[in-house]
């Protein structure tokens, strides 16, 4: 097993079958790793899997920062890019838990001006549920010239620099809603309006609010709206015809899955961009599994069990399955509710999500696995053949 970092890995005693099973992992996990590597199709890495609360598995592989030679740790600091939904989402259920908020309450008892309205000029009513669950008639901006949020500039936390949380609501609202709330499921902003609602009922900022409830109880000392150790932080990387590409400020992924998507590396550093909710932390993979294996043992200290439960499940019916057939969503992240028709190595029930600088992770709570891939490559490590690589080698396929 790798004892990297001096920190060696708990695991089976030798000689037994438990050991001969996590050995292959390794390899298969080893292999998955040089290949994308050596392939040129990442940059550098960062894996950790926990099974039954013991760390099976952790490797820091390739560079941190190609261009100044720096060997990629373990404790490297990442952008998270979506992997702040999950702690933002947690930040509005503690809140709810304490009776500050409520799923049901809505979005302009807390933000009177953001009523974004249908194309016939009516403003529904939205909730902080339909927020949690991408189901708020919201979305992302996408690469098409005729894109109604990419003509606002509506931003989703990854460009924009020196954007307002005020202005960039004030341009989500001028775009008419894509669905009738409650109706349809669409990825997007959502999560920036939740961060925007929690950082008005908390008090303080955004990130206040998740030091205060999620990040600080948990010690995840290298997780917030800023960069802890600049020292540490990878570098951004993008794909491109020829391999991963050093993202400029800002940068446009030019192949690969994420064709089109904009990016300012940058941004992080700016204190005059909105804190997103949907995009906007930096945190390392030590820090990120701690907040994935206290979800996966019921949310204690920072949720009840009974929250928890029910967060991990599917809230939305089979709003997803058009698209993504097998899967829901609750108020944390994707919801695999069939593994056969989702074409999944992950149990019923796994929650897992990514975060497009180029990031996965999964909770099994069936086989007690917790399990993350932190890259510093978009959009390869969220969307491209990596992730599912990763996943097949932990469950035992390839």
């Amino acid at each position: 097993m790798h004892h990297q970092m001096g920190k060696p890995v708990a695991g089976e005693k030798p000689g037994n079958c438990g050991e001969t099973i996590m050995t292959a992992m390794e390899t298969r996990l080893d292999r998955v790793i040089d290949e994308a590597i050596g392939g040129n199709r990442i940059v550098g890495t960062v894996i950790i899997v926990a099974r039954n609360g013991e760390v099976v598995y952790r490797r820091a592989a390739g560079l941190a920062d190609r261009e100044a030679g720096r060997a990629m740790q373990e404790d490297a600091i990442f952008r998270l890019a979506s992997l702040t939904k999950p702690l933002v989402a947690a930040t509005a259920l503690a809140l709810i838990e304490r009776g500050a908020l409520g799923l049901d309450r809505l979005v302009s008892d807390r933000l009177p001006d953001f009523r974004p309205r249908r194309v016939d000029g009516f403003a529904p009513d939205i909730t902080i549920r339909q927020l949690l669950t991408h189901t708020a008639g919201l979305g992302y901006a996408s690469a098409g010239a005729d894109d109604a949020y990419r003509q606002a500039g509506v931003s989703g936390g990854l460009s924009e620099v020196g954007l307002s949380m005020e202005e960039n609501l004030r341009r989500i609202v001028s775009v008419p809603l894509f669905y009738e709330p409650g109706t349809a499921w669409r990825y997007g902003v959502a999560t920036d309006v939740l961060g925007a609602v929690i950082a008005k009922t908390h008090g303080g900022t955004l990130g206040d609010a998740a030091a205060d409830l999620v990040t600080g109880p948990l010690g995840m000392s290298d997780t917030a709206f800023t960069v802890t150790d600049r020292s540490r932080l990878a570098a951004a990387y993008a794909d491109s015809e020829t391999g991963p590409v050093l993202m400029g400020h800002p940068h446009e992924i030019t192949a690969g899955p994420g064709k089109g998507m904009i990016f300012s590396p940058s941004r992080i550093f700016d204190p005059t961009s909105f804190q997103s909710g949907g995009g906007g932390m930096a945190g390392t993979g030590p820090d990120f599994l701690r907040f994935l294996e206290t979800i996966r043992t019921g949310g204690v200290p920072i949720l009840k069990p009974e929250t928890t439960a029910d967060a991990l499940t599917n809230k939305v019916g089979a709003l997803r399955e058009a698209n993504w057939p097998g899967t829901g969503f609750g108020y944390l992240s994707a919801i695999v509710t069939d593994p056969a028709r989702a074409n999944v190595p992950y149990s019923a029930g796994t929650a897992r999500w990514g975060g497009v600088y180029g990031h996965n992770w999964f909770i099994d709570r069936a086989t007690g696995i917790s399990a993350m891939s932190l890259t510093n490559t978009a959009a390869e490590g969220t969307m491209g053949r990596f992730p599912g690589d990763i996943a097949g080698a932990v469950y035992g396929q390839g």
